[in-house]
C-alpha cells in the first residue's frame, strides 16, 4: 500500500468531522488548507452555474484552475458531481 492509500484509509476510518478537521490541520499548512477550501468553493460555484470568468474575478484566480474543476464536473463518474448533486439539486431544481 502506498502513502496516499494509507492516508485515504485513515480519513475513511475517521467518522467524526472534528477528527477529520484535526487531521487536515495537522497534515497541511494554513495555505494548503485555504487552497483546498477555495477549490471546494469554486466547485460549488461551478456546479450552481456561475460563469467561469466571474468566479475568476471574484476569487482572483486563473481560468486554468477553474477549468480543471469544470472538467471534473463534466465527467460522468465524478464523485464531486455526485456530492454536489445531493447538496444542491433539490434546492436549485437542477
Amino acid at each position: 500500500m502506498d502513502n496516499l492509500d494509507e492516508l485515504v484509509q485513515i480519513f475513511a476510518k475517521a467518522s467524526d468531522p472534528r477528527t477529520v478537521r484535526k487531521l487536515f490541520e495537522e497534515l497541511m499548512t494554513r495555505s494548503e488548507l485555504e487552497d483546498m477550501s477555495k477549490r471546494w468553493y469554486l466547485m460549488k460555484e461551478l456546479y450552481q452555474g456561475k460563469p467561469q470568468r466571474k468566479i475568476a474575478e471574484e476569487m482572483e484566480i486563473s481560468l486554468c484552475r477553474i477549468t480543471r474543476g469544470s472538467k471534473i464536473l463534466k465527467q460522468d463518474n465524478s464523485e464531486f458531481k455526485k456530492i454536489l448533486s445531493s447538496m444542491f439539486d433539490d434546492q436549485y431544481h437542477i
